[in-house]
């Protein structure tokens, strides 16, 4: 596993995703929510990569969380709150 890298995590710019937050046993999980990614940039004190879902709306992901990626998903998992991100790109039919 690898840290976030800026890049990576910049391909979701525009796209729809579904987003999943869960915590280390999965048992508890908030609801998806399905967002459109508006832009992404470093937290001023660049400690977290922000994913913005307009121009104040924000999901803030540590850098330190550890990444696995696979095609449309993108999973960071940061072990000092115990929580995994997840962005799953919508497919467009």
């Amino acid at each position: 596993m690898e840290h976030i890298k800026f890049a990576d995590v910049e391909q979701f710019t525009g796209a729809e995703v579904d987003i999943i937050i869960g915590d280390e046993q999965n048992s508890d999980q908030a609801s998806t929510v399905r967002k459109t990614i508006k832009k992404v940039q470093y937290c001023p004190d660049k400690t977290h990569i922000r994913l913005y879902f307009d121009h104040f709306y924000f999901l803030a992901v540590p850098l330190t969380s550890h990444v696995n990626q696979l095609e449309e998903v993108w999973s960071a998992y940061d072990a000092e709150s115990g929580l995994t991100y997840t962005l799953k790109k919508v497919q467009v039919l």
